[in-house]
């Protein structure tokens, strides 16, 4: 597939509004999450997405007008141009979040987590390694926790969520842990019937947030664009094809979104549009808040 670059396919006065952009670099993943939204795990792959192609896909990003990237997968750090990536990012101008599960990170993740103008985001689902790792469905607990606790010792900028997925999980206990660990950022979701979590039912635009495609948007491992990372399946254009700018300010967009939050109920609800509490690397809040 050829790539679009930004030099030649996005005009410099070409803006959008959209100002977080989700990189879902890989499905592989060492875990197997039993709420996983996307379905990632270590049979995943790293798609179709090039080097080059993420390449230009960050560079068109930040000429639109894209502030903040979140680097996700499945286990962004697995991808193989991972920490050049990153550094791509950080250099074009973009605030950088790396959402990694914390269960293996190399002195060179140490090295790029240390970068000026990243943060770090984790989960952590309970205070005891039985409950945690029956989540994961890998014996992950004293990695993910030992991992927090030197990314604090670092002083990184870091933020945890924790999905509650009831069955006397121990998310209280799980919050007064990460505390005592001197992690200040912790939120609480619950978990949302998408990927595995939807107990193979099909997914329901009507269990998404509403706020999907204002003002954020995902490029998924085959290039596709589509409104959120829980919302892949309303692909609205692919990157492969054409230029990041135009499929982010389209007609498929505009008209994923509309669906989007009527199917909600959220109408004509403009009020909410620039708060970025939600779904925004460095913010705790709880609604919409992928990985957690």
């Amino acid at each position: 597939m050829s790539t679009i670059s930004s030099e030649s396919a996005l005009p410099t006065a070409q803006r959008t509004s959209t100002k977080l952009l989700w990189l879902d670099l890989t499905r592989k993943c060492q875990l197997a999450c039993s709420h996983c939204y996307n379905e990632s795990g270590p049979g995943g792959t790293h798609g179709t997405m090039t080097r080059e192609d993420w390449l230009s896909a960050l560079d068109q990003a930040a000429a639109c007008g894209v502030e903040r990237i979140q680097f996700i997968g499945g286990e962004p750090t697995m991808h193989p141009h991972f920490a050049e990536l990153v550094d791509h990012a950080l250099n074009v101008g973009l605030h950088v979040e790396v959402y990694s599960n914390l269960v293996h990170v190399s002195k060179e993740c140490w090295e790029v987590f240390q970068r000026d103008g990243l943060s770090l985001a984790t989960s952590y689902y309970s205070d005891q390694a039985e409950q945690h790792n029956e989540v994961t469905g890998r014996p992950s607990h004293a990695r993910t926790r030992g991992n927090i606790e030197r990314a604090v010792g670092l002083g990184i900028p870091l933020r945890v969520g924790i999905v509650d997925g009831g069955n006397g999980q121990r998310v209280d206990e799980a919050r007064q842990h990460l505390e005592g660990m001197g992690v200040t950022r912790v939120s609480v979701d619950h978990v949302r019937p998408f990927g595995r979590a939807a107990g193979g039912q099909a997914p329901e635009t009507a269990s998404l947030c509403g706020r999907c495609g204002t003002g954020r948007a995902v490029i998924t491992p085959t290039g596709e664009v589509a409104p959120c990372v829980f919302s892949t399946r309303m692909g609205v254009g692919n990157v492969h094809e054409a230029p990041l700018a135009s499929i982010l300010s389209g007609t498929d967009m505009n008209e994923a979104t509309e669906a989007i939050r009527t199917a909600v109920g959220r109408g004509g609800d403009e009020d909410d549009d620039d708060n970025d509490d939600e779904c925004s690397p460095g913010f705790p809040g709880s609604e919409c808040t992928p990985r957690n």
